[in-house]
């Protein structure tokens, strides 16, 4: 095909086309996207911070937007794609925190395979606090499932969440205060926010990270790099 059957060809396939109905961020002409198509893009890529493209309130507000225009279902299944299958952050913990107030019953699951980690937690909670979602509380419910992800953790996911801050697990531990299952967890509980603990009741992770701060010649505790650097 010479240039000329090219050209005829590409504007036959033009006219048939939609007119272009908005311009991109670049002025030129584009596509608007549904609510529903611009959630799903959102969910899938965006990371809640500045880009060159936007900042990172442009990203809060239009994703809000977005929730806001569709189901409640439609948003739980968003948040459940993007975390599980586009391994995402905040765009997850954003969303299992809007479900919260829009749908509280479903946000329930959406927490449940969503909120898988310590780092996911914390997102969860500083989101729930921040009040872009409408509120400035986590309110009796999501209290409960923060309470239960902490009572269900195992002690590695437990130090993993320790990882960190904005807020810290002692901080969410302090505003929902957990119920410890047996005298290992009460210990870890109390030497976590700096309350009085039985020493001989400390998991034994913490028990060796504690005698390796005081001695450092011993053999490294099985804990976060990140608490070992800390020291010097």
């Amino acid at each position: 095909m010479d240039d000329g059957q090219q050209g005829t060809f590409a504007s036959a396939v033009a006219r048939l086309l939609p007119r272009a109905d908005t311009l991109n961020r670049e002025g030129a002409p584009a596509y608007a996207y549904g609510p529903e198509a611009k959630l799903a893009q959102l969910a899938a890529t965006g990371t809640l911070a500045d880009t060159f493209y936007g900042a990172a309130e442009t990203q809060l507000a239009d994703v809000l937007e977005a929730a806001k225009a569709v189901d409640p279902y439609f948003v739980a299944q968003a948040a459940i794609y993007a975390r599980r299958s586009g391994a995402m952050k905040d765009m997850p913990a954003l969303l299992a925190a809007y479900l919260t107030v829009a749908d509280p019953d479903l946000a329930i699951p959406v927490f449940n395979r969503v909120i898988d980690n310590g780092r996911m937690l914390r997102n969860f909670v500083q989101i729930m606090r921040s009040g872009q979602v409408g509120r400035t509380s986590l309110g009796s419910r999501p209290k409960r499932l923060v309470q239960l992800w902490l009572e269900q953790a195992g002690m590695p996911q437990l130090m993993a969440a320790a990882t960190g801050k904005d807020p810290s697990l002692a901080d969410i531990v302090r505003v929902v205060h957990p119920k410890p299952a047996d005298a290992a967890r009460k210990a870890f509980y109390g030497w976590l926010i700096g309350r009085p603990y039985d020493v001989a009741a400390l998991p034994a992770e913490i028990a060796a990270f504690e005698a390796w701060k005081a001695d450092n010649g011993l053999p490294l505790p099985p804990v976060p790099f990140e608490w070992l650097t800390a020291f010097p």
